[in-house]
């Protein structure tokens, strides 16, 4: 196998990942980034103490990933076959035994999410790479990929730190991210470049991030910053619990992330959230007592709503009084929060659209361009947070490793 070269580029989770895996078989592998050194995202993502993955049962966890050709309100069954069958390469079990073989000891907190006992991603970037210059593989930093051309063997262009030059190679595996956090690398100047090779990709999407709210300057002043918690929300069928802060552009947190899909598929995106999610509306009516009057104002007090809770009530009620304590008390459940859209897709933690899984095949290399494989958030999935994005990169990694060495081995027969 050392005389077949696989070029990998991008040097995030899915392409190291894809990387180690290759050269694990035995192929010869070089990997570039056009940063100056590796795992840029990876760091950024472990500043919250490295989430790397969950440990909800494996039956459930891979309906948390969705594409973007799924209806709002549940994946495909294409799309779950998919994943059950990636994370059955590498799952969360997998992930945790991985971590542990470079001396890193991992936990499951009271929410599910994995993290390392020492809560870094630093010292676990380290010990990866090193063991993977010791398989064999060569990084090349600095090299922005500017070019691949088809032919007998891949010719890929880079620019070099400012200076072009080639590399030729016997298999390609794609790894360069979506087009969130630009400033780790990931662009998404590939599109571009895939759609030259005849590929379809769909456009990039802002996934699990922010979205704007018409709020007005007193309101900023007042709530910006200020944290929601233990709250459940809706949006176009879909559920989610968790919390919520408001910032002078709007709304970010979990629940958001988790109904970035369905909100997107909605023409006018509007949040409905429960702000008493364990209280039902007979008991918050209960609860209210004998009030006959400012049944809010009333109901703040006795529901423990939270300052911030009962302005922001107040204030999507456009100061029309509730006629009757069971009408407030279905507004506490139901308040519904109209939404401009979504933030930035360069502010977004993740992106969704990217290369369809229909132009791919079970090892993920592109059907138009055999000897092409493609892993992470190139292709076109997205999942909430909470240890699955960085799963599902370790997955596709896996996946396309594996795969190229097959090819690689099929070059030599």
């Amino acid at each position: 196998m050392s005389s077949l070269q696989l070029a990998v580029v991008g040097g995030g989770p899915a392409g190291l990942r894809a990387a180690e895996v290759a050269a694990s078989l035995g192929a010869k592998v070089t990997l570039f980034d056009a940063k100056p050194s590796v795992g840029r995202k990876f760091l950024v993502a472990g500043k919250g103490g490295m989430n790397l993955t969950h440990d909800e049962p494996p039956g459930s966890f891979a309906t948390r990933y969705r594409s973007e050709g799924d209806p709002a309100e549940a994946p495909g069954v294409g799309t779950l076959s998919r994943w059950t069958s990636l994370l059955s390469d590498f799952g969360p079990t997998e992930l945790r035994e991985w971590a542990a073989e470079l001396g890193v000891e991992t936990f499951a907190a009271s929410t599910g999410r994995v993290y390392p006992r020492e809560m870094k991603s630093a010292p676990l970037l380290r010990r990866w790479v090193a063991r993977m210059r010791a398989s064999g593989v060569e990084f090349l930093m600095r090299h922005r990929l500017s070019s691949l051309e088809v032919g007998p063997a891949f010719s890929l262009g880079f620019d070099a730190d400012g200076a072009p030059c080639r590399f030729n190679a016997d298999a390609v595996i794609l790894a360069l991210g979506g087009a969130s956090w630009p400033g780790t690398g990931s662009t998404g100047d590939w599109l571009e470049l895939l759609r030259g090779l005849g590929v379809q990709v769909r456009p990039l999407q802002p996934a699990n991030c922010g979205w704007e709210v018409e709020w007005p300057a007193e309101m900023q002043s007042l709530l910006e910053g200020k944290p929601l918690k233990n709250l459940a929300a809706s949006a176009g069928g879909v559920s989610a619990r968790g919390e919520l802060l408001v910032t002078r552009y709007g709304l970010e947190g979990g629940i958001l992330y988790a109904l970035s899909h369905a909100l997107r598929e909605m023409s006018r995106p509007v949040l409905s959230v429960d702000f008493k999610p364990e209280s039902s509306e007979v008991s918050l009516f209960g609860r209210l007592g004998s009030a006959r009057r400012n049944y809010l104002e009333e109901g703040g007090v006795r529901w423990r709503l939270g300052e911030t809770a009962l302005r922001l009530l107040q204030y999507f009620r456009g100061g029309k009084p509730f006629a009757s304590g069971e009408e407030a008390a279905h507004f506490v459940k139901n308040c519904p929060i109209p939404l401009r859209g979504p933030r930035p897709v360069e502010e977004a933690i993740s992106t969704a659209g990217g290369v369809g899984f229909e132009q791919l095949d079970e090892a993920l290399m592109v059907r138009l361009v055999p000897g092409v494989f493609v892993a992470g958030e190139m292709l076109d999935w997205e999942a909430p947070t909470g240890g699955y994005l960085m799963q599902g990169c370790f997955a596709s990694g896996t996946r396309a490793g594996m795969g190229a060495f097959r090819y690689l081995a099929s070059r030599r027969q």
